[in-house]
C-alpha cells in the first residue's frame, strides 16, 4: 500500500495514511474515463425541446365547412398544420439522453480518476477540515496554505455545514461528500482536498462497488 502525508489546515505534517492500491493505485484508462464523463454529461442534458401537434393547440375540432359544394379544398379541424395557429406536423418531442455505462466501467473509471490525481500529486489529505465558522475568507486562506491551487474539489462528510457554507461563494471550487464523488468532478478540478475520514469512506465505497460488480 502507498503512503501519503496527512496535514493539518496549515499544511503541517501530522501523520501518514496508507492508501488502498485497488482504489488509489489502479490503472488509468483514458477511454474508460472518457466513456463515463460523456455519459454524465449526456445525463445532464435537459432534452426539453418540444412543439405542439394539432391535438395540443387551442381551437375547435368541428369541421370548418361542409365537405362538398363550397368550391374550397376539403378541410376538417382549424387546428390542422396548414392553418395559421394550427399544430405542427411531426414536432420535436422531449427526449431523455441519459444512459449508464456498465457497472465495472463506472467503478474502474472512478478508481482510475482517483489514482490519476494521486499519481500527479494533485491529492492532499487533511486530518480534519474544521473551520469553526462559515467564513469564505477563512477557507480561501486554508486552501492557499495547503497549496491547493484555484480549482479545488473538497471532500468531507456531508454534516460539515461550515465547510459547505464557506465554499459555496467560490466559483471555481466545490464541495462533495464521499458518496457524491464522481469522475466528471474529479477531472474538471485541478486539486482534490480530502479529509482523512473521507478517504476511508471513498475506499469503502469503491471496494464495496467492486465486490458487487464481481458478484454479478
Amino acid at each position: 500500500m502507498a503512503k501519503v502525508d496527512v496535514f493539518n489546515l496549515k499544511r503541517e505534517k501530522v501523520g501518514e495514511l496508507e492508501l488502498s492500491d485497488e482504489v488509489f493505485g489502479a490503472e488509468v484508462r483514458e477511454q474508460m474515463l472518457h466513456e463515463v464523463v460523456v455519459a454524465q454529461l449526456a445525463s445532464r442534458r435537459a432534452g426539453t425541446r418540444a412543439g405542439k401537434e394539432r391535438a395540443a393547440v387551442q381551437g375547435s375540432s368541428k369541421k370548418i365547412y361542409k365537405q362538398k359544394g363550397t368550391g374550397n379544398a376539403r378541410h376538417g379541424s382549424i387546428r390542422a398544420p396548414i392553418f395559421v395557429g394550427g399544430g405542427r406536423a411531426h414536432p420535436p418531442k422531449p427526449q431523455d439522453w441519459s444512459y449508464r455505462p456498465p457497472r465495472r466501467v463506472r467503478i474502474g473509471a472512478l478508481r482510475g480518476a482517483l489514482s490519476l490525481l494521486v499519481k500527479e500529486g494533485r491529492f492532499t489529505v487533511v486530518d480534519s477540515i474544521d473551520l469553526g465558522e462559515a467564513k469564505t475568507k477563512k477557507l480561501v486562506s486554508v486552501l492557499s496554505d495547503l497549496k491547493a491551487g484555484k480549482k479545488n474539489l473538497v471532500v468531507d462528510a456531508g454534516e460539515n455545514q461550515s465547510l459547505k457554507l464557506s465554499i459555496r461563494n467560490l466559483k471555481e471550487s466545490n464541495f462533495l461528500p464521499p458518496e457524491g464523488v464522481n469522475v466528471y468532478d474529479l477531472l474538471r478540478h485541478d486539486h482534490l482536498v480530502v479529509s482523512k475520514a473521507a478517504v476511508k469512506a471513498l475506499e469503502a465505497r469503491c471496494l464495496a462497488q467492486k465486490a458487487e460488480g464481481t458478484a454479478e
